[in-house]
């Protein structure tokens, strides 16, 4: 459903070339994004599109899955942009399957605007209205955790999450720095309708113990 997509946008004064390099290495990625505890790449595509498996870790169940992606290593303007389909199998994954895109836009003063879209098929039925808010936080926070990073800041490992909880640290990383809405938009638009055309090339990727 379009009112369920999450977006979150954030501006990094850093080149388009530091953001993504920290994005698209997975040694990077599972760095600062709280959503992923590791990634492991496969072989890629004869597409030019690359497959990995996913974990995210947490002290009562690890949820394994697989994705694919692919880039657009840069455009006439300077914009770049990834598509991404993932899934699995897990029956406790508040996640089954989702797609979404990372766009990376360079400013007049040498800075990235720095974007995602996505959405999924939840595996937690009505308990989705718990964790949709949750994940979109998530991602927020771990925005602004790779915003410090490539600002010259601490690094990703010096906020875990249960960094949250100090508030009195004004140089901690915080959701609420980031745009959850597109400028003039809401949250509930369809935040899929800019993503790059690569993302409907993608076919969902099959899932650990099962079939696309």
């Amino acid at each position: 459903m379009a009112s369920r997509s999450i977006y979150v946008e954030t501006v990094i004064d850093a080149d388009v070339d530091a953001v993504w390099a920290a994005t698209q290495d997975p040694r990077q990625h599972v760095r600062w994004d709280v959503r992923f505890s590791e990634i492991v790449p496969e072989p890629a595509g004869t597409d030019g599109s690359a497959r990995f498996t996913y974990v995210r870790r947490s002290a009562v169940h690890d949820v394994h899955g697989t994705g694919i992606s692919i880039g657009e290593r840069r455009r006439d303007d300077g914009t770049r942009t990834s598509a991404l389909r993932f899934a699995t199998e897990d029956r406790l994954s508040p996640i089954r399957t989702g797609r979404g895109y990372w766009r990376y836009v360079p400013t007049d003063d040498g800075r990235t605007r720095f974007v995602t879209g996505y959405d999924y098929d939840s595996g937690w039925g009505p308990l989705d209205l718990v964790v949709r808010p949750l994940l979109g936080w998530a991602t927020a926070w771990s925005f602004d955790r790779l915003r410090i990073w490539l600002e010259g800041g601490a690094e990703p490992e010096a906020w875990p999450l249960t960094s949250v909880l100090a508030v009195w640290r004004r140089d901690r990383p915080r959701a609420s720095r980031t745009f959850r809405a597109p400028a003039g938009g809401t949250r509930r638009a369809d935040h899929l309708r800019d993503a790059p055309a690569t993302l409907t090339t993608l076919a969902t990727p099959s899932r650990p113990g099962g079939t696309a």
